[in-house]
């Protein structure tokens, strides 16, 4: 009787196998559907993730990330020209760089004249964040040596901005020109060797600045580390990233007509994302509202009421965007040591 009983159970057991099987690749098939709902046209670490249908009319169904220049320590601060080329920063280089739409790169040449500081130091992050004022000029964030500057025509360096209320800036990160050419940034202690704890430090808090008329303005010190700015279309509201990985977010500001900010919320929530590679950076805004966060896996873009809609997922930590070509499509993006670009159906709000 138990040599029958076992000779039974013997021959169930490869039925057993295949039921057992064929369950799995159901529940793979249910829970596959389920979670991504929508087929990624493309594959891996790098690619496209389509959480809402409203994604396809922003990202083609073909697109691609290409490599466009690599072999930088930490590329920042994209800009697009208005004669038709990129210009970015290398944090830890200190040098600005230009790339050409035939490929050629090479160094801004007043990269070389003012840099200034001891190459020798780690810390020094020279340019950060980049954008041009309504006359072409570029206007730069010096990460390291505290101060936002101006490229005259002429080449000539001017300092807009070094100090509020008689103390030195931390460390300007990021900018954004207003159309009334009110100039805003965000000045986090992160490019201090020590950071927050740095004994150079002299402003006890993180600041968001405008510069309007001259007149250097504190408009809020709510965000911990401030990093990334953008204005909506219309200019009615700011977003702000909080560059802190414990509290990943995106603060939206009204922006009133003295230029002063106003009824700050949380706008965007990342800390539930999955795959965080770092914390939140730079972000830029297209035509219809959409924002495009550099930060958890790549870069998220977001409606203008707030839901994700997708994200492109980039080979490397991506830290600031800028939207370039003569019809303001491409998505240029600067990561840990290369620059990259992506084509979209909708143009974005440039400078």
């Amino acid at each position: 009787m138990g040599q029958a009983a076992g000779t039974l159970k013997n021959s169930l057991l490869p039925q057993k196998i295949l039921c057992v099987a064929a369950l799995a690749v159901f529940l793979q098939f249910i829970l596959g559907t389920t979670a991504c709902n929508r087929k990624d046209p493309l594959s891996g670490r790098t690619g496209i993730v389509r959480l809402d249908a409203a994604v396809d009319a922003i990202i083609p169904p073909d697109a691609t990330i290409e490599k466009l220049a690599e072999g930088f320590r930490f590329t920042e601060g994209p800009v697009w020209h208005h004669d038709g080329y990129l210009l970015f920063s290398d944090l830890k280089s200190g040098h600005i760089y230009t790339w050409m739409p035939n490929g050629q790169v090479s160094v801004l040449q007043m990269t070389r004249d003012y840099a200034g500081g001891d190459r020798s130091d780690p810390y020094n992050f020279w340019a950060n964040g980049l954008t041009l004022d309504r006359d072409g000029r570029l206007t730069i964030c010096g990460h390291r040596n505290r101060r936002v500057m101006r490229v005259e025509k002429n080449g000539v360096l001017t300092v807009l901005a070094d100090r509020y209320e008689g103390k030195r800036l931390n460390s300007p990160n990021d900018l954004a020109y207003r159309s009334d050419g009110t100039l805003y940034f965000t000045d986090p202690p992160v490019g201090l060797p020590k950071s927050f704890d740095d004994p150079q430090r002299e402003l006890p808090f993180s600041g968001i600045f405008a510069l309007r008329n001259g007149r250097l303005q504190l408009v809020s010190s709510a965000v911990l580390v401030p990093n990334g700015l953008a204005f909506s279309p219309d200019e009615q509201y700011l977003y702000v990233t909080n560059s802190d990985a414990k509290n990943p977010i995106v603060m939206r500001f009204e922006v009133d007509a003295d230029g002063t900010l106003s009824n700050s919320r949380v706008f965007v929530d990342m800390s539930h994302a999955s795959g965080t590679k770092g914390a939140l950076d730079g972000m830029k805004v297209d035509q219809q509202g959409n924002l495009y966060v550099t930060g958890s896996d790549g870069i998220w873009i977001v409606s203008d009421s707030g839901t994700h809609l997708g994200t492109i997922k980039t080979p490397e930590y991506a830290a600031n965007l800028a939207w370039g070509d003569e019809n303001g499509k491409a998505l240029y993006m600067t990561s840990t040591t290369g620059v990259y670009r992506i084509r979209l159906n909708i143009p974005g709000i440039r400078p």
